[in-house]
């Protein structure tokens, strides 16, 4: 095991000693936010110290089969003992040293979150709305594979029947960590329905994905900031559409952030969602903000998330989907488009993991 590493699970064991001593004291079990907080705590690094236990004793194991093997030169069957127990605790050490590392890596808090996609048309015209409309559907697929949640906040629908621009609301477990690294631009590479010449076109989308606030943090704005207007939902007709003013549209004043709302049956469950939406997108500028800062001291191949970065490219003749951030080529563009993204999703996940570990080695060996 590396030192840097080694030193880590030293610190580790240090701690756990630290929050058994915190969650016996009389006036911590009292403070019931405190005591959860610790108790959260508490869990993760015996997690962590367990498998540093069962890490030291395999080591112990392999110390004692090579010194066996060295004193069974003569004794064949003893030989074959040692060997097979060496052989034995070396896989499980280089297992139990990966899953270590990994239960170091720092946890993104937001990752646990729902999730908000917005997808806008970008250049490619009717053909660029059409493509919004695929990547909705993609997505909308993809969530029904996980059993997560699909709520529509906005749209603005194309003549042809995709998207200039749509909003939609995801509910479930780990949604943000899977669906982060979708912001960016997206390119499409096809022949358009409305192409009479079989020329392939190049169209495009942008897609960012903002992880949803909880209620605390929705607090936190001042209403002063707000100016909230109302309007009339605009639809395709017939049964649903609004006969007041029920649409919502709310600007944060101080940073010109606008998130609105007409999906919704009342004035009220449409205030609610929109102020929702301009909270995750507050907090994505935050975080955006934050990550340019780091990306000036470290150079991060995932991208900041930034809408302008070309990250994908679709092309259906060739039934391939590029990610140009981490050079992956899947030839499966048409079950991708069903929603059999784990592979992305997976691949990018595992890069970022990978990101941080040679992270956590580099400040580990300063």
């Amino acid at each position: 095991m590396k030192p840097y590493l080694r030193a880590q699970m030293e610190r580790y064991t240090l701690r756990l000693a630290e929050l058994e001593f915190l969650l016996s004291r009389e006036d911590i079990m009292k403070d019931m936010a405190q005591f959860l907080v610790l108790s959260r705590e508490h869990t993760e690094v015996a997690a962590v110290t367990s498998r540093w236990t069962r890490y030291q004793l395999r080591e112990s194991d392999l110390n004692t089969g090579q010194d066996m093997l060295r004193e069974a030169a003569d004794d064949a069957a003893m030989a074959t003992m040692a060997q097979d127990e060496i052989d034995s605790a070396t896989a499980e050490l280089a297992q139990l040293e990966g899953e270590l590392q990994r239960m170091l890596l720092p946890k993104d808090p937001d990752d646990v979150r729902n999730a908000f996609i917005e997808i806008r048309a970008g250049t490619g015209g009717d053909e660029s709305t059409l493509f919004a409309g695929d990547l909705l559907r993609m997505y909308t697929r993809y969530c029904d594979r996980k059993g997560w949640t699909v709520e529509i906040v906005s749209e603005s629908s194309s003549e042809l029947g995709g998207y200039k621009e749509v909003v939609v609301r995801i509910v479930g477990d780990q949604v943000y960590g899977a669906l982060k690294f979708e912001s960016g631009g997206h390119r499409v590479q096809r022949v358009p329905v409305t192409e009479t010449q079989g020329r392939i076109h190049t169209s495009a989308c942008t897609v960012a994905v903002l992880s949803e606030p909880d209620e605390q943090e929705a607090i936190k704005i001042n209403p002063s900031d707000l100016r909230i207007d109302t309007y009339r939902a605009s639809g395709a007709g017939g049964q649903h559409i609004n006969k007041t003013d029920s649409a919502v549209r709310i600007t944060h004043l101080p940073t010109g952030i606008v998130a609105e709302c007409q999906d919704g049956r009342s004035q009220h469950s449409n205030k609610a969602q929109a102020l929702k939406v301009l909270t995750a997108r507050i907090h994505e500028k935050d975080r955006s903000e934050r990550a340019a800062k780091d990306a000036a001291e470290r150079k991060s191949l995932i991208g900041s998330g930034d809408r302008s970065d070309r990250i994908r490219t679709y092309n259906f003749p060739q039934g391939r989907l590029t990610d140009h951030r981490i050079n992956l080529t899947l030839y499966k563009l048409l079950t991708i488009m069903e929603g059999d993204l784990d592979d992305v999703v997976q691949a990018l996940q595992a890069y970022e993991a990978a990101q941080q570990l040679a992270e956590l080695e580099l400040s580990g060996n300063r």
